[in-house]
């Protein structure tokens, strides 16, 4: 398959006015799942576990089944970067999807999720075995050493909170707590800030359009999500603490 510019270009900067519009929404009113979820609604809802493992599998799913059918030698550094992204989700699909305690999921949300993880994940893999070119200069090997650290690290902070803000719950347990140790000390959206940290870390290793492009839409999805949380346990618990901030420890 020869690179279809025109379209990762037009599919980047659909997803950057995406995410701006989604920030701009998103600061006024919180997505409505999670904690934010009105199950009186006549919405039609989807266990936690199901909605998660269907809405992530089309981002593994998709650059495997483009991986399988692409011949030739892609690269080395390509191969490698689109493995990290694999690994996200199956992460995400595989082993999260089955751990998580979340509430169920409107299948309104859960849709556009699988819509959005078929698009990018399209969009990712095409450009990394399609159009992606690297050269053997100091500059693309630092970026990609230093993306990879910055993804890894992103990717162990992600975990390690998820598994904080499962620790909270005993079995049949809805209420929510304060999350504390790791980063929650310093954000109350550790998990999310993580996961921001793991895509700028995937945008600076492969230094490109469609990369920086989800990194923004990421920011933008889950950075307000952070600040509604932050004002939930803020609201909530007399005793939360006053010099956690919402997302960038020290910061916002």
């Amino acid at each position: 398959m020869q690179c279809q510019e025109l379209l990762v270009r037009g599919l980047s900067l659909v997803m950057i006015l995406g995410g701006i519009m989604h920030f701009i929404c998103l600061m006024k009113s919180h997505a409505a799942y999670g904690r934010y979820v009105d199950t009186s609604g006549s919405s039609m809802m989807v266990p936690a576990r199901l909605a998660w493992f269907l809405q992530e599998l089309p981002a593994l799913l998709v650059p495997l089944i483009l991986m399988l059918t692409t011949d030739g030698n892609n690269g080395t550094g390509r191969h490698l970067m689109l493995w990290t992204f694999c690994l996200h989700y199956f992460q995400r699909s595989c082993i999260y999807s089955l751990l998580t305690k979340g509430r169920p999921y409107p299948f309104d949300i859960m849709l556009f999720g699988m819509v959005f993880c078929s698009i990018n994940g399209f969009l990712q893999a095409h450009y990394l075995l399609h159009c992606a070119t690297y050269h053997n200069t100091w500059f693309s090997e630092a970026c990609l050493l230093a993306g990879l650290i910055i993804f890894f690290i992103g990717m162990g902070i992600n975990i390690h909170s998820d598994h904080i803000l499962r620790s909270l719950r005993k079995p049949g347990e809805i209420s929510y707590k304060i999350p504390r140790g790791g980063l929650f000390e310093y954000v109350s959206g550790a998990n999310f800030f993580g996961e921001i940290v793991e895509w700028l870390g995937y945008a600076v290793a492969t230094w490109s359009l469609p990369t920086f492009a989800f990194a923004f839409f990421t920011i933008c999805f889950i950075g307000p999500r952070a600040y509604h949380h932050h004002r939930f346990y803020n609201e909530k618990f007399k005793d939360f603490p006053r010099s956690r901030r919402s997302l960038i420890p020290f910061i916002f």
